[in-house]
């Protein structure tokens, strides 16, 4: 599965057009042969070789082995070899499938098409090309649509996303998102359903957008060719190595802050690559594309959906992702400005060598977690020290006041710790999600604590909705990250 992972990386990473460009809109608002032979002495000797234990999973039942008893060889004739295709894995049909969708759109020209006269002349929407598949008549189909400008604000349950399908024949119905990173749609022909396995999304130019300048805007459109995750792209195997690629990204970033010898500001005397387990970046890389609402209804499965995007993308997952507060890439920074939080965590955390270029440094998975590290010890040295002390020893478990203050600064921090004294809950005694004691019926999302009765669960009062599922889902994903693989 590595290789397989490193292959196809390295295939994307050359097909992609291009990078770390924002004006894309707001998204969500806005995956041998088995050589069977008879043994030469059975063969030579004119004796038939002897069926294979029944006990084997996966062998001839009984009673068809029963009815068709294996007929003798001739003495001297060797048997004919015979090859039997073993079924190949579904990641890998996924993506040759998803390779064959990239070089089918790249000789797509996307339409663009303007309305009015002279200054009034403006760029009607946003042309969009799909790759679709169908399984019937092993066949592709380029499925054209257009979606508004300037971006809809779309938000699931509130209505349809308006657009138009530019391609006869087809059927169109918009699924989720509306910008380069989550845009999808689902499509059919005579009631067939056809496998979306290739998008092709132009990127503007902010600049030349607002100046208003659209036939220029059309000119220098950048294609790119990208895949946002999908059910038809969703396999074990991509979760399996989504985990793997970012605990394994999460260690370099650690590793590469060590070699630098970057210094702590909570902890003085310490090296920050001894403040934040890799468990707990990883856990974040996660957490800030999984939508609070797919958690209540998948639980999770829609961490799996995520780490089955990272599996399938590498370093490409979620680097066009931009949502409606500007926080762009994996690990969703915001730089309002030129002098937002990433600006002041490369100012602030020199040591770390933090790329000073917000768009290729927020869209870069590496240096975006560096990035996230150094806030987090930032954020920590401000915390009383009631949090950051006993966060020392249970780093993973007390990992949730960072994460507070990664989704809503200092002020989450506090709100947080206010009403988990209301609750009657020390941050000492915070362990992990445990196990509900019967009929306990306590609603989550919780503070997990110890007492002289065990781990018990306490609800999280109604202060911070947003907030509260985000303790919640760090809570819950940790757990699946520091599983044994």
């Amino acid at each position: 599965m590595r290789a397989l992972h490193s292959s196809f990386i390295l295939a994307l990473a050359l097909a992609c057009t291009a990078c770390g460009t924002t004006g894309a809109g707001v998204d969500g608002s806005e995956p041998d042969p088995v050589l069977i032979a008879q043994e030469e002495d059975a063969v030579a000797a004119g004796i038939a070789a002897a069926p294979p234990p029944q006990s084997i999973e996966g062998d001839l039942p009984q009673a068809a082995a029963a009815a068709t008893p294996p007929a003798a060889t001739p003495a001297g004739k060797a048997l004919e070899e015979v090859i039997v295709e073993a079924p190949r894995p579904r990641s890998e049909v996924i993506m040759d499938l998803v390779s064959q969708a990239r070089a089918v759109l790249q000789p797509v020209e996307l339409k663009y098409v303007f309305t009015g006269k002279g200054r009034r002349e403006v760029l009607r929407g946003r042309p969009v090309a799909f790759a679709l598949w169908s399984e019937k008549a092993k066949e592709w189909t380029i499925a054209e649509i257009e979606i508004p400008r300037p971006p809809i604000k779309w938000r699931p349950g509130r209505g349809p996303l308006p657009f138009r399908l530019l391609t006869p024949g087809l059927s169109a119905r918009h699924e989720k998102g509306t910008g380069a990173e989550r845009l999808m749609f689902s499509f059919t022909r005579d009631g067939e359903p056809l496998k979306v396995y290739g998008r092709k999304f132009p990127v503007f130019d902010n600049t030349l957008v607002q100046r208003r300048k659209w036939r220029e805007v059309a000119r220098t459109a950048t294609p790119i060719v990208y895949l946002p995750s999908n059910e038809d792209t969703i396999d074990p195997q991509f979760a399996s190595g989504g985990r793997e690629f970012l605990l394994g990204t999460a260690q370099r970033a650690i590793d590469e802050l060590r070699a630098l010898s970057v210094p702590s500001a909570a902890y003085p005397g310490q090296l920050l690559a001894d403040v934040v387990p890799a468990t707990v970046i990883a856990s974040l890389a996660i957490i800030e594309q999984t939508d609070d609402s797919d958690f209540r209804a998948k639980g999770t499965a829609a961490f799996e959906d995520v780490m089955s995007h990272y599996g399938f993308k590498g370093q490409e997952a979620y680097r066009y992702s931009v949502s409606t507060a500007r926080a762009l890439g994996p690990m969703q920074f915001t730089n309002s400005r030129g002098n937002g939080t990433y600006a002041m965590v490369a100012r602030r955390c020199r040591a770390a060598q933090i790329d000073p270029n917000f768009e290729r440094g927020a869209t870069n998975l590496l240096n975006a977690m560096k990035a996230a590290i150094c806030l987090f010890d930032i954020e920590l040295k401000q915390m009383r020290p009631e949090i950051r002390w006993p966060y020392r020893n249970n780093p993973a478990v007390l990992g949730i006041f960072p994460v507070a203050a990664y989704n809503g600064g200092p002020r989450n921090v506090t709100r947080l710790y206010g009403v988990m004294k209301r609750a009657g809950v020390q941050p000492e005694n915070l362990r992990a999600p445990g196990q509900q004691p019967p009929g306990a019926g306590v609603t989550c999302p919780c503070f997990w604590t110890e007492d002289f009765g065990g781990v018990r669960p306490v609800p999280i009062p109604r202060y911070n909705n947003e907030n509260r599922w985000y303790v919640e889902k760090y809570q819950t994903l940790l757990q699946l990250l520091e599983q044994p693989s």
